[in-house]
């Protein structure tokens, strides 16, 4: 397939377009899957300090249902962790921006990343194991870690610098930094400094007087002498969360909060009262928290207290279970988006035998039903290293998608098989007066597929015109003898690429 640059984006938004709406998606309201949309996708993923792992789905895809499993319970080992979110493409708004992702089969997932830039973000795509273990590990490896580490040679210059910066530290007998603490440093990124110094850094500890461990403190802003502030509650981050904000006065919130709408006050207004903004600052917080909260920001990772042993996932469980399987996403067919392509491809004098899509600029359902079984059938063969022949979509937009429609005296959507070389093709068959979704799924086609690889049924001539006759080539060198010439075969004698024998051992072998 040649590539086909600004064609295949426009071709790939059009296709988008025209997916049929299912209905609701696959993850309910109170999934620990975040729904993200076209419109949220910069202030929830884009921006935010967490990474992000997002699966952009169609509620009617098989391998989309398969994953969700296993894709719900990363989302609950990951919570507070790490975010995972979900874009059902199959809803009008948000196809386009599916295309504008380079989303080109069902289920893809993307890792978004933060980037050193402040509103910025590295978008890379997943391709490591399908299971709730295998996104776990590979998303926490991906984390990013603003806990500092201070020993006995840093602490001194740690204290000093940036003293208008809170600072909240652990000390802990664990050397790795746990889940906990990387969490609560992304929710406090550039507002609260976190840093994490291990029971052997005694010089450390003693000048905080730490006998016991793991304990977490508080060092205020601006502090002209050393004067902590302890945590005395659980080690779990709701409780850690809470401590810091109301001694600090500073709200955890990593992302951007909804742009809210200001109104002006009116001249006349009598100023307020410093105790009223005080109030109405803490009611606007609250509700920006709650906000948040809803839409997926203000999650907590699950409690855990911090122990001696090495830190555990974030859900023991995943590994326990039986991990849930899911296989690649099925790339889809090519796409031949110019006259030029469809000549060299299909319509050539010397081409084989081709199956064509030819999808109107506003396909429908079928069309989509169409795509999806066509790209199995392809990818069923390629993964068992079975010859077949090319299956391409020829959109409206190519010149020659009009000529092939006048030239067969063909209406709707329709699905062909062609050879430019023999000089015949046939369509796929109709159980109306045009193409419906019974017609079209994987196993009608895969029917009609096997039939024309085994010679079977009837074909049509292909009318004059339609592919160009091979120029004669004069020849310098001494003629030709007779016995070598090859009898013209007329269009209805169909032999195949393979002997009809070895194609029935080989269909044999796929049932």
């Amino acid at each position: 397939m040649v590539n086909a640059g600004p064609a295949l984006a426009l071709a790939a938004t059009a296709f988008f377009t025209a997916l049929p709406v299912h209905g609701a998606g696959l993850y309910p309201k109170s999934s620990a899957v975040i729904q993200v949309d076209g419109k949220n996708y910069d202030r929830l993923i884009a921006q935010s300090n967490y990474t992000s792992i997002v699966e952009f789905y169609a509620p009617w895809c098989g391998h989309c249902k398969n994953l969700q499993p296993a894709y719900e319970k990363a989302a609950k080992s990951l919570t507070g962790l790490a975010k995972v979110a979900a874009v059902n493409c199959d809803e009008e708004s948000n196809k386009q921006f599916c295309g504008s992702m380079g989303v080109q089969g069902f289920p893809t997932l993307k890792i978004v990343k933060p980037s050193k830039k402040a509103g910025k973000s590295i978008v890379e795509d997943y391709n490591g194991p399908r299971t709730a273990k295998g996104i776990v590990e590979s998303m926490k490896d991906k984390i990013p870690n603003y806990v500092k580490k201070i020993n006995d040679d840093t602490i001194t210059v740690f204290l000093e610098d940036n003293k208008e910066t809170p600072k909240a530290v652990l000390f802990t007998k664990l050397g790795k930094t746990s889940d906990l603490m990387k969490s609560i440093a992304i929710e406090f990124k550039d507002t609260i400094t976190v840093a994490q110094i291990r029971d052997k850094e005694t010089t450390s500890a003693s000048i905080f007087k730490v006998e016991k461990f793991p304990a977490l403190l508080l060092l205020p802003a601006n502090q002209l002498v050393i004067d902590p502030i302890w945590y005395n509650g659980e080690l779990n981050k709701a409780g850690i969360v809470e401590f810091l904000t109301e001694k600090t006065s500073i709200t955890a919130h990593p992302d951007p909060a909804t742009p809210k709408v200001k109104v002006k006050k009116p001249k006349e207004e009598k100023a307020k009262k410093p105790k009223e903004e005080e109030t109405e600052k803490e009611e606007l917080e609250s509700e920006s928290a709650s906000q948040a909260f809803e839409e997926g920001s203000g999650a907590t990772v699950t409690d855990e207290t911090l122990v001696d042993e090495a830190t555990p996932s974030p859900n023991p469980i995943v590994e326990a279970e039986k991990p849930i399987i899911i296989p690649d996403p099925t790339p889809p067919i090519g796409l031949l988006s110019t006259a030029a392509e469809l000549a060299a491809e299909c319509l050539g004098p010397k081409t084989g035998t081709c199956i064509l899509a030819l999808l109107p600029g506003t396909p429908d359902a079928v069309g989509s039903v169409a795509a999806g079984s066509l790209a199995e059938i392809a990818h069923k063969h390629k993964l068992s290293r079975r010859h077949i022949f090319p299956f391409y979509v020829v959109p409206e937009l190519n010149e020659g998608y009009a000529a092939i429609k006048k030239a067969l005296d063909l209406e709707h959507l329709d699905i062909i098989a062609i050879n430019g070389k023999r000089g015949w093709w046939r369509r796929v068959p109709l159980g109306g007066d045009k193409l419906s979704e019974s017609d079209v799924t994987e196993e009608a086609l895969e029917d009609w597929v096997d039939a024309i690889r085994l010679g079977e049924g009837a074909k049509s001539k292909l009318p004059a015109g339609l592919v160009p006759e091979e120029p004669e080539e004069l020849e310098e060198s001494a003629p030709i003898e007779p016995e070598t010439l090859i009898p013209e075969e007329t269009p209805e004698v169909v032999n195949e690429e393979e002997p009809v024998a070895e194609k029935t051992a080989d269909i044999h072998h796929e049932l």
